[in-house]
C-alpha cells in the first residue's frame, strides 16, 4: 500500500539533497560551458599543439566513462593534497566529461557563424579578440543555445554518478531512506519530479536567454 506519510516525511530531506545536485549541476556546467568553448577555440585556432591537445581531451573524455573519470579525479586529489573533497571530485568529473561534448557544438556552432561577418569585422580594423567576443560568440552562443541546454540536462541526470564517491545528492538520499523504510515507490516518486522540476527550470532559463538574445540581434 502507498504510504504517503512516509513520502511526507522524506521531503524534508530530499530537499535538502536537491540542493546538492542544483549545487553539482550549476558548478559542473559552468567548468563544462568554460571548457568546451576554450577546447573549440583551440581546434580552430590553426595552431598544431593547440589543435592536437584539445582532440586528445576530446577523445579521452569520450572514450572513457563517467563512472570511471569519477574514480579517477577523486582518487587523484588526495595525492595532490587535497582530501575530503568528493563534491570538489564530482564537479571537476562531471564537467570535464561534459566539456568534451560541449566542444563539438560550441565548434559546429563557431563554424556556422557567416565568413562574410569576419571579413567585415576585420575589414573595418577589428582585432581578432574583439572579432571573437562581439562578432562571433554572440552568433555561436545563439546558434548553439538549445544543444547545451540538452547538455546541461544530461550534467543533471549524471550527478547520481556522485554516489559512488558518497556525495549525498538526490539519488543517494533517497537510496539510504529506501534502505531503511524497505519501501522505493514513495521515495523515488519525488525524486523524479525533483529531477523534472529541475529540468523544467533549466528549459525556462533556456527560453529566456535565447529571447534576450534575438532581441539583441
Amino acid at each position: 500500500m502507498f504510504n504517503s506519510q512516509l513520502m511526507l516525511d522524506s521531503l524534508p530531506l530530499l530537499a535538502q539533497a536537491s540542493t546538492v545536485t542544483i549545487k553539482l549541476t550549476v558548478f559542473a556546467g559552468i567548468l563544462s560551458v568554460v571548457l568546451g568553448t576554450l577546447s573549440a577555440m583551440a581546434q580552430l585556432s590553426g595552431q598544431a599543439p593547440l589543435k592536437w591537445l584539445s582532440r586528445a581531451y576530446v577523445s579521452l573524455m569520450r572514450g572513457t566513462p563517467l563512472f570511471v573519470q569519477l574514480l579517477v579525479v577523486f582518487l587523484t586529489l588526495p595525492m595532490i593534497k587535497i582530501d575530503n573533497a568528493a563534491f570538489e571530485a564530482a564537479v571537476i568529473a562531471i564537467g570535464l566529461n561534459s566539456g568534451a561534448y560541449v566542444t563539438e557544438i560550441v565548434r559546429g556552432a563557431i563554424m556556422a557563424v557567416p565568413r562574410g561577418h569576419v571579413e567585415a569585422a576585420d575589414a573595418v580594423g577589428l582585432s581578432k579578440f574583439t572579432i571573437s567576443r562581439k562578432i562571433v560568440l554572440p552568433q555561436a552562443l545563439k546558434t548553439c543555445l538549445p544543444a547545451l541546454t540538452a547538455e546541461m540536462t544530461i550534467v543533471l541526470k549524471s550527478t547520481p554518478l556522485a554516489s559512488v564517491i558518497s556525495v549525498t545528492e538526490l539519488t543517494y538520499t533517497g537510496v539510504l531512506i529506501q534502505s531503511r523504510a524497505f519501501t522505493a515507490i514513495e521515495i523515488f516518486l519525488p525524486i523524479a519530479m525533483g529531477y523534472i522540476l529541475i529540468a523544467q527550470i533549466l528549459l525556462r532559463l533556456s527560453r529566456y536567454f535565447e529571447a534576450r538574445l534575438s532581441l539583441r540581434s
